[in-house]
């Protein structure tokens, strides 16, 4: 008798551990932070952008954000540079990036003379309280930006 307890006990017991098991397994997963093909930190979003060339602080920028986000899921930006768009010397590019998303690179615009003004308008996902930046590219090859802290009170990400 003691030994049809014994097998019935191992039976039950090998049991229990294949049906936690796999649920174990699929919390640690949870767990774990998944990383899209996209996803980069600030600083390796702006090194890849600037090509590791020196980035200035600039006040010709204007960062347009609202200082309390009520949802994170769309945050209002605007960018306008102070800068002229003469086939020669014009704003080339302007990126929105963020410091603390999962991918840092919000949005990105290319510009020509032809648009006739450095500016950009749009609304970008931001998962907490962060900074955002606008990353300027001139048609000389420097790049200018500016930040601003936007306090969200619901996240938007996730």
């Amino acid at each position: 008798m003691k030994r049809r307890n014994f097998l019935q006990g191992l039976l039950l017991s090998s049991t229990v551990a294949m049906t936690v098991s796999p649920t174990l397994l699929s919390a640690e997963e949870k767990k774990a932070k998944k990383v899209g093909p996209n996803d980069m930190d600030y600083k390796t979003a702006e090194t890849a952008i600037s090509a590791g060339k020196e980035v200035k602080e600039s006040d010709k920028i204007k960062l347009t954000v609202p200082e309390i986000a009520e949802n994170g899921a769309v945050v209002p930006v605007k960018v306008e540079v102070d800068h002229p768009m003469e086939e020669s010397n014009f704003v080339k590019a302007i990126h929105i990036l963020n410091t603390k998303n999962g991918n840092a690179r919000s949005a990105d615009v290319m510009l020509t003379p032809m648009n006739g003004k450095g500016y950009f308008a749009t609304r970008i996902k931001l998962g907490g309280t962060q900074e955002v930046v606008a990353l300027v590219e001139l048609s000389d090859g420097t790049f200018l930006k500016t930040a601003k802290s936007v306090k969200v009170t619901i996240g938007g990400c996730g």
